[in-house]
């Protein structure tokens, strides 16, 4: 392993999300491919036993462990619990004697491995590491993908290809959609016809119209996820140090679990799980306390599966329209002295929430179950709900006004910012290209700085009404997901989207080699293209 001397320094690497302080010295090391030797403490074992196996499939190389620290070693994992942080900071120094990396957790020092894999290029034939300083932390804490298989089942191989590209990226929360009207995703014991019925369509809306579209596939849709699925998913997950958020949506969103047990829903008639996309006026009977084990059955059994201590209720678009004309209830909101739907919703939600604090987790769910008003269809009078939510609620912030983000940050509320202007994956590239989504900061410039703790990080939805296949998906996904990555990441002085678009280039051949169909970049930067 000899040093090759070259000229130049820089502060930036080729590394996505790009590292907060680098600083490039002269000299390489060079890898020998035959022999690249790993060494760590028996607790970071597992690190290296992911090393072993993802510096084979990028590089080829044949990777062997050495049972004691010593000269000639090609990586060191060093955790040191006392001295450095646990938040996912790392160190990665390379120099003639190789790269150390050091961190106080082993989600550091994994993060550290991501940087080593891409710092590792190919010069004259020879494989090598610039001599580097890194001193690197994350600047949010909630760095998601969130993948809807409520509209279309996408399987386990796309899910962990999808686990696989986050954890390159050091994203940390794989946010599931595993519920909505179009389908059940999530295998339930206790509730068997939620997936022998709720988990099959007879058709889907399809055509260039999209939502205002006549045109039906004739083709059945079906497919969940079984609790021996889930548990190997968010093991795989938890290996690559990220978090699998569950969403199980409530009180709307409900079309597919009433159509299996009518009884759910706030008309008691039976459905059909819905062929065409949109919002449904399905929702739970709340009012029904039958209605409320159900769901908290469902979370008991959503809770046994999943590690997260965040649990995602959804609670958007929740149409009012079967509560108008309940008898449950207007005798709900009588006894409760609530006035307007939106405080029924708030009710509902925060119980909800007092339930799933018992069970030693914390609720989260989109903005409107802040009780606000965000969309043209519901009634003015439901526009701000009296009830409070609870404040230990994570607002999933995804439509309205950004004066309404604000309120709820200044009124103590942790925020994810998702604003679907900025981070919807299924919007086309023209509408949010790759540019756009490297702009994006979850920070709005007119929160008061005192708040900007509360906004905990970011997520980028892969909604799926649209997006049928997993071609679709990668090509919808890659390269956006990069830039969320580092939105996410790197602080804003250190982003710089020229710098970002050198060190994507080698993703792409990355991804061509896993078999992902990204988008090319003159699709990606529609914009720059025509221009030119």
């Amino acid at each position: 392993m000899l040093p090759l001397i070259f000229i130049g320094q820089s502060s930036n690497v080729q590394v996505i999300p790009q590292p907060n302080n680098v600083v490039i010295k002269k000299g390489q090391y060079e890898i020998g491919t035959d022999n690249f030797t790993i060494s760590g403490a028996s607790e970071v074992q597992p690190i290296i036993d992911y090393a072993t196996v993802v510096l084979k499939e990028d590089f080829g190389f044949n990777v062997k462990k050495a049972e004691k620290v010593r000269n000639g070693i090609d990586v060191v994992f060093i955790l040191n619990r006392k001295k450095y942080n646990l938040d996912g900071s790392y160190s990665l120094n390379v120099d003639k004697k190789g790269a150390r990396i050091f961190a106080g957790s082993e989600q550091g020092l994994f993060y550290g491995l991501q940087t080593l894999r891409q710092s590792i290029k190919k010069i004259e034939g020879k494989w090598v590491l610039d001599y580097m300083e890194i001193e690197d932390a994350p600047r949010f804490g909630w760095r998601a993908y969130m993948l809807d298989e409520g509209r279309y089942f996408q399987g386990k191989k796309q899910v962990l290809k999808l686990l696989d590209e986050m954890a390159r990226l050091k994203m940390n929360i794989f946010h599931w959609h595993l519920v909505d009207d179009q389908g059940w995703r999530i295998e339930i014991k206790k509730y068997p016809l939620l997936t022998s019925i709720g988990s099959k369509r007879l058709s889907t809306q399809v055509g260039p119209r999209k939502w205002q579209s006549p045109i039906q596939s004739g083709v059945p849709h079906e497919g969940y996820y079984t609790h021996e699925d889930i548990r190997e998913i968010v093991s795989y997950a938890e290996a690559r140090f990220i978090t699998v958020v569950p969403e199980i949506e409530m009180p709307g969103h409900a079309s597919a679990a009433i159509a299996a047990y009518p009884w759910l829903g706030s008309t008691g008639e039976q459905i059909s799980v819905p062929i065409n996309f949109g919002v449904s006026e399905d929702i739970f009977n709340v009012a029904n306390p039958k209605v409320f084990n159900f769901l908290t059955d469902v979370l008991d059994e959503v809770m046994s599966l999943f590690l997260s201590k965040i649990i995602h209720i959804g609670g958007d678009e929740a149409k009012y329209d079967h509560w108008e004309t309940s008898e449950d209830i207007k005798r709900y909101m009588k006894e409760n002295e609530l006035k307007t739907f939106a405080d029924v919703q708030v009710d509902f939600t925060n119980k909800i929430s007092r339930y799933i604090e018992g069970k030693g987790r914390k609720m989260m769910g989109w903005n409107e179950i802040l009780g606000q008003n965000v969309h043209d269809y519901q009634s003015e009078k439901d526009n701000g709900a009296e009830e409070q939510l609870s404040k230990t609620s994570v607002v999933h912030f995804w439509k309205g006004d950004i004066k309404l983000m604000e309120q709820a940050a200044a009124e103590g509320y942790e925020i994810v910012n998702s604003l679907h202007t900025e981070t919807y994956l299924d919007y086309a590239y023209r509408d949010i290209s790759l540019k756009r989504a490297y702009d994006f900061d979850p920070i709005p410039k007119s929160l008061d700085k005192q708040y900007h703790n509360q906004i905990i990080g970011l997520g980028c939805q892969m909604w799926g009404e649209w997006i049928p296949t997993s071609g679709y998906m990668d090509f919808m996904t890659f390269p956006r997901i990069a830039a969320y990555a580092e939105v996410g990441w790197t602080n804003v002085n250190r982003r710089d989207f020229e710098g970002f678009l050198a060190s994507l280039s080698p993703l792409y051949d990355i991804w061509k080699e896993k078999g992902i169909y990204s988008a090319p970049i003159n699709e990606a930067l529609p914009d720059s293209f025509k221009k030119k």
